[in-house]
């Protein structure tokens, strides 16, 4: 076995549920609502749906209904807010699950789908193999599911749907904005911070390694005793940024690790929520290590391990300045260029308390 492989291994961890999608008739209340308006809430469902959003896992809904009357009812109960981008349409389940998928920016193996009809789960996995697909009669021990137990719930977590439904008004006024991307970006008013791991912020970065797939340059995973070590290292930088603008915060959404040695300054993993993509934080906090790396007389060299989701981190180090300058075992070197370190942007404020 390669060491790559070897390394892939080693940092496999349970895949935990990022959204728990839900049909309703029969599962979520106790018959079918267009037959029978005095539809009740399972009795243990509200408890299963509050303690799910106290762990940070966000939910939506996959049902054949009426939307109005659906949302009606929901509402109704008091549960219409806990549900992000619910699709109540008469669509193959499947297709609604998609379309959660793309509004959340997330991959479609960390969505846990729950319905009492064996045809609707089938149809479900057919077309989406990787769906954790769930009878609704186990809603009942749900919560004991290792997949819906995240090793910590941290402020972000329990602020996470939130954060999510201020991200939705965000996407609505930049869909809605006339005006170039970079005036968009302007108006945000940003604020981006980096700085060391502290405190309660390991348990942040842990979670940030387990969650975070698409923007993760290598993949790599690490647990908190690891993440720990690092902190305390003398030869290593552990990083984690943070980003709000005038709509409100977006939490703490990147981490950097960086092996500090002698001449050579190695980053072994630069990762970003999905949530800030288009805000172009992954290209300051490049250009922002490069400059710390160059001033103190070292040469900055980056680890990128090519998945099928993490292009766009290769993308985002070759704008930054980084170069392809050879492979070992199934990873990719880059070292950057000091010509091409870039200035912060004028729309994003940054603030740092990293020590060189």
């Amino acid at each position: 076995m390669n060491t790559q492989v070897e390394d892939i291994e080693k940092n496999k961890v349970l895949r935990r549920a990022k959204c728990v999608v839900w049909d309703l008739d029969h599962t979520i209340w106790n018959g079918i609502l267009l037959e029978d308006t005095t539809v009740e809430l399972h009795a243990h469902i509200l408890n299963v749906i509050k303690t799910l959003d106290e762990r940070g896992i966000l939910q939506s809904i996959a049902s054949r209904n009426e939307y109005e009357v659906a949302m009606g009812k929901l509402k109704e109960f008091g549960i219409d807010e806990y549900f992000i981008y619910p699709q109540i349409n008469w669509n193959n389940k499947s297709t609604s699950i998609k379309t959660i998928a793309e509004s959340i920016n997330i991959g479609i193996d960390t969505i846990a789908f729950i319905d009492d009809q064996p045809f609707e789960l089938e149809e479900v996995k057919y077309y989406h193999p990787d769906v954790f697909c769930i009878d609704a009669a186990q809603t009942i021990s749900l919560l004991d599911f290792p997949e819906m137990n995240p090793t910590f719930i941290t402020d972000d977590s329990k602020n996470r749907r939130q954060l999510y439904r201020n991200d939705i008004v965000r996407n609505q006024i930049e869909s809605d904005y006339e005006g170039s991307q970079e005036e968009f970006l302007s108006m945000l008013g940003m604020v981006f911070t980096i700085s060391p791991v502290e405190g309660d912020d390991l348990k942040r970065a842990e979670e940030l390694t387990v969650r975070t797939h698409q923007l993760n340059a290598t993949g790599y995973t690490y647990s908190y005793e690891e993440l720990d070590q690092f902190r305390h290292s003398p030869n290593h930088k552990l990083l984690i940024s943070g980003l709000e603008d005038k709509y409100g915060t977006y939490g703490k959404i990147g981490l950097t690790l960086l092996e500090c040695k002698e001449g050579v300054w190695v980053l072994k993993l630069l990762l970003m929520s999905c949530r800030v993509i288009s805000r172009g934080v992954g290209g300051v906090t490049l250009n922002y290590i490069a400059k710390l790396a160059h001033d103190s007389g070292n040469v900055l060299r980056a680890e990128f391990v090519p998945t099928d989701r993490n292009r766009m981190m290769l993308l985002t180090y070759k704008f930054a300045g980084f170069n392809e300058v050879g492979q070992r075992d199934g990873v990719i070197i880059l070292e950057h260029d000091f010509s091409r370190i870039q200035s912060v942007p004028s729309y994003i404020t940054l603030n740092s308390t990293v020590q060189q």
